[in-house]
């Protein structure tokens, strides 16, 4: 599977390259006209090499979908533009770098990345810069036509009725679970042994110690075994205190020494290429002791006769004792990754929690156990069992949040329809004949011809 995702990308990014290149050379063709934005024959053709390669049919009503979607891009993006609804660079530079950081994580590396397109990633970037801001533009345009859109219980009744019994959605067994978690506290003696260590390293490099092979022998953190470099990133994409000092640093410099929530961590700028640099790190972690894990044990284990005793809910204690950041502000329930709700298929369970609550029966509390996190790193947590359902179909008692979310988004969808035939109505449009074909593209003729606005031609 891996590898069959690999070529898939690499299909990917090799059509967009070469739409990039053609682009180059010959001079590109508008084929639609959205008030003052466009779409070129280039902006279909990328997007239909992508299907494509994703195993899309080829066939021509698939080039008909994509112009629409891009006309309804083009449409929100020219009201935005309208209505002063900027896009922030900030913005823009976070989509771009979580595209690049996707791209980079499953082609292996920076390097290999640019060996494969035979350009910088600046330049990659620079490329989707225009495009990735279009994106973001109509998406913050939709975002404001829909954000008063509310949906009431009488609302979410009437639409669960209308949809046909047997068009109901089969859901698997669910459990929604929540949890209390301790971390160890860090000693300020295992902190402080953290940091001598590294102020030794920190000099054997400043007095000319190669820092790529200390931090092949002494880093804690992934990177060791390419020296500790991370290759090119952009801003946003390490952690604030790291990155303050990676983006001050000059080539070859190295920085004092950073605390991060991941350890203690000294910095060697490699190469910065305008907004990007390339650094080298060695992370020390200070090591959670024995005496560190009994502490946090012994507080949850309190936390649990608190609860127990019914002295205090568990959705308080979660709130006010919960060291996990993900659940202490929603009672510690444990969200569904897939739609957002708190009911989790037990197929979709991470199999620590899957036998956690084996033997425990519904509404009954864990006694506090020893876990590891995505880190690495032990703690202690308990969780309540706070419900369960068998196989079904939805229905509103078992699936409240998933037939309300289903309501809101229909309602919204309807609003945004009601605007799109308003300001079809209004807008200039001009579109290729050679799209006469596509009959998903009436509507938006049909509308705008009535004020003789369109010219298709």
């Amino acid at each position: 599977m891996k590898l069959a995702r690999k070529i898939t990308l690499l299909i990917i990014l090799s059509a967009l390259n070469l739409v990039a290149i053609a682009q180059e050379k010959i001079a590109d063709k508008i084929v639609a006209v959205l008030g003052e934005n466009i779409v070129l024959q280039s902006d279909i053709d990328g997007q239909f090499a992508q299907y494509i390669a994703q195993g899309y049919a080829n066939k021509p009503e698939l080039k008909c979908q994509i112009l629409e979607s891009l006309i309804t891009q083009k449409l929100l993006q020219n009201q935005a533009q309208l209505d002063s609804i900027d896009v922030s660079e900030g913005q823009v530079e976070d989509e771009l770098n979580r595209r690049l950081n996707y791209f980079i994580a499953q082609i292996g590396s920076q390097e290999k990345l640019e060996q494969f397109l035979g350009k910088s990633v600046i330049e990659f970037k620079s490329d989707l810069r225009e495009d990735v801001r279009s994106v973001i533009m109509a998406q913050n345009m939709q975002s404001q036509i829909t954000r008063s859109v509310t949906i009431t219980p009488n609302e979410i009744s009437q639409f669960y009725d209308k949809i046909p019994k047997d068009s109901l959605p089969y859901f698997n067994k669910e459990v929604q679970l929540a949890v209390v978690v301790k971390k160890p506290q860090i000693s300020a003696e295992a902190k402080a042994e953290a940091k001598n260590k590294l102020e030794e390293l920190r000099a054997r490099v400043a007095k000319g110690e190669d820092f790529a092979t200390l931090a092949i022998l002494y880093s804690q953190d992934g990177s060791a075994k390419s020296g500790g470099e991370l290759g090119f990133v952009g801003r946003g994409s390490l952690v604030k205190a790291f990155e303050a000092v990676a983006f001050k640093l000059k080539p070859g410099e190295l920085s004092q020494i950073v605390e991060t929530e991941f350890g203690f961590h000294i910095v060697q700028l490699v190469e910065r290429r305008g907004e990007q640099v390339n650094v080298r790190h060695i992370l020390i972690k200070p090591t959670t002791r024995p005496a560190d894990l009994r502490k946090a044990k012994s507080d949850l284990d309190s936390i649990f006769t608190l609860v127990s005793t019914n002295a205090i809910k568990f959705s308080d204690a979660a709130a006010k004792f919960s060291d996990d950041d993900a659940t202490k502000r929603n009672g510690g329930l444990i969200q569904n990754s897939q739609d957002g709700t708190t009911k989790i298929p037990t197929d979709q369970l991470d199999p620590s929690l899957y036998f956690a609550i084996e033997n425990l029966k519904v509404g009954e509390i864990s006694q506090p156990t020893l876990y590891t996190l995505p880190s690495g790193e032990q703690a202690y947590r308990m969780i309540q069992f706070i419900s369960k359902t068998e196989p079904h179909r939805a229905n509103l008692k078992d699936d409240y949040q998933k037939i309300q979310q289903a309501a809101l988004s229909s309602k919204q969808n309807k609003t945004m329809e009601e605007w799109f035939n308003k300001k079809r109505a209004s807008t200039y449009i001009k579109i290729s004949e050679d799209f006469k074909y596509c009959t998903a593209l009436d509507k938006w003729f049909e509308a705008a011809v009535k004020n003789k606005l369109v010219d298709k031609k």
